[in-house]
């Protein structure tokens, strides 16, 4: 019989009303584990304690509050095999990248526990005589965190470490479709000198735990990161209590490859960016715009590498590419090979379910060519190892391209060219910008987020995550004259 993993509510690790499994997508024989489903009265306890803990936790000492996070982040980047390798057998994702995804989590701990000791505010004169003022950030109280699947260790690290930095509380409800990790991460900080309350894991079904947490009064701050339907959902609850959001949500990112560009180096860049994480990153190359120069060379190259790449258990030697994370995810996914065929797009290769040793919900890399923008493969969010190359005749044709969308995460491209790259650099409207890199990957001392419909409110990640865990607070002093 599995046990039941719990939630983790004002300190103690409670059962739920319900319970789901967990099953690996790389083995459908495999049953990950069992986990409780938080009750909204249970949610509502959370909500109690962790405002009577942030009291408490933002009254702590610096280095007290730095030695947490350091501990956090240290056990996480030692453990990164053990907890990686979990990763990957719940989300599907090969064990590499797993691995590297709890080590980059830890990371994110260690450089906010620094972060804790680089509060320091400003000071000014008044324009009036003999004041002076004081400005300083201080908590913004308690933050709710929902965080998605397909990074389930990460994503929801550089959310919940700077908002411990921040002398905040945490209320996180993770994604159900992975919640080993979150158990994992939650039994890491369970064991820290923290008061009672002040971090609370709450599982549960977004249209139940989920809507009533974005609902509550008693929640300070919502970073959400997720589509762009459910961020608007949020969004719209929020603005009810005056709630301070943060939303990271959809994209559309692409990669220009111009006619100057290392045709190998190209190739190399768009295969990593558009199947890496077999496409389930929201930094994912999904729109390949290519120089008609180099199009066709282009193009056989790409193919022949997709078509190269090992799909297969997550944790099998050499596994390039694990499963989609669920059944339904394969649908949708399949789905859009077909709203691609059906709009007169060529499906050059992959795009199809394949079987192997074990049950799962292994896909192939598909690439589309003779794609325009305006097609539905090329303007939603398929978050599948699917990727359109689209043709174009000239840098100036390129650049209006990418743009050409209603995203704006991420956006590359691949030149030899100093002034293109300047150019391309100043004009892309996209909140992260890559030359001759690949769309997908940032680092976590500097901000992260985008435009248009992939994000909302403030940024994440560096010093500029402050915007949102910290509310300013202006002082005027009058000390009048000493006696």
């Amino acid at each position: 019989m599995t046990q039941t993993q719990q939630n983790y509510i004002a300190g103690e690790w409670i059962t739920g009303p319900t319970e789901i499994e967990n099953i690996n997508p790389s083995d459908l024989s495999d049953i990950v584990g069992v986990f409780a489903q938080a009750s909204s009265h249970q949610l509502d306890d959370a909500l109690g304690a962790a405002r009577r803990a942030q009291a408490e936790w933002a009254a702590y000492g610096l280095e007290r509050k730095q030695n947490v996070l350091m501990a956090i982040g240290n056990e996480l980047m030692a453990r990164a095999e053990e907890l990686g390798t979990l990763l990957s057998r719940e989300e599907g994702k090969p064990r590499a990248e797993g691995k590297g995804e709890v080590f980059r989590a830890g990371q994110f701990f260690t450089y906010f526990a620094a972060e804790v000791l680089r509060q320091i505010g400003d000071n000014a004169d008044s324009t009036r005589d003999g004041i002076e003022v004081d400005v300083r950030r201080e908590a913004v109280g308690v933050v709710a965190i929902i965080s998605p699947w397909n990074f389930p260790t990460a994503t929801a690290s550089w959310k919940i470490a700077p908002a411990l930095a921040f002398g905040n509380a945490v209320i996180w409800k993770p994604a159900n479709v992975t919640p080993a990790s979150a158990v994992a991460l939650t039994e890491i900080i369970s064991r820290q000198d923290i008061p009672k309350g002040l971090f609370n894991l709450v599982m549960g079904a977004g249209r139940d735990v989920g809507q009533r947490l974005v609902e509550s009064p008693k929640v300070d701050a919502i970073s959400f990161t997720g589509s762009v339907p459910v961020g608007k959902g949020i969004a719209t609850a929020a603005i009810q209590n005056l709630t301070k959001v943060q939303m990271e949500m959809g994209s559309k990112n692409a990669l220009a490859v111009m006619d100057d560009s290392d045709i190998d180096l190209a190739v190399t860049l768009a295969l990593g960016g558009a199947f890496g994480g077999t496409g389930q990153k929201c930094t994912a190359s999904s729109r390949l715009i290519v120089h008609e120069a180099v199009h066709d060379e282009f193009a056989a190259k790409l193919v022949a590498g997709a078509q190269a790449m090992k799909i297969g258990h997550a944790l099998g030697e050499g596994t390039q590419i694990g499963p989609v994370v669920s059944e339904q995810q394969l649908g949708e996914n399949l789905a859009y090979v077909e709203k691609g065929k059906a709009a007169g797009a060529e499906l050059a290769c992959g795009g199809e379910r394949v079987t192997r040793e074990t049950e799962g919900y292994f896909m192939t890399p598909g690439v589309f060519l003779n794609t325009t923008n305006d097609m539905v493969i090329n303007r939603e969010e398929m978050f599948a190892p699917l990727a359109s190359v689209i043709k174009v005749g000239s840098y100036e044709e390129a650049l209006h391209t990418v743009n050409d969308t209603n995203f704006g995460l991420t956006s590359g491209i691949v030149t030899k060219s100093l002034a293109r790259a300047t150019h391309f650099r100043r004009n892309a409207q996209t909140g992260c910008v890559m030359v001759n890199l690949p769309t997908a990957g940032t680092d976590y001392h500097v901000p992260f987020g985008g435009r248009g419909d992939s994000s909302y409110g403030p940024r994440e990640q560096g010093s500029y995550a402050a915007e949102f865990y910290t509310t300013v607070k202006t002082a005027y002093i009058s000390s009048g004259m000493p006696e």
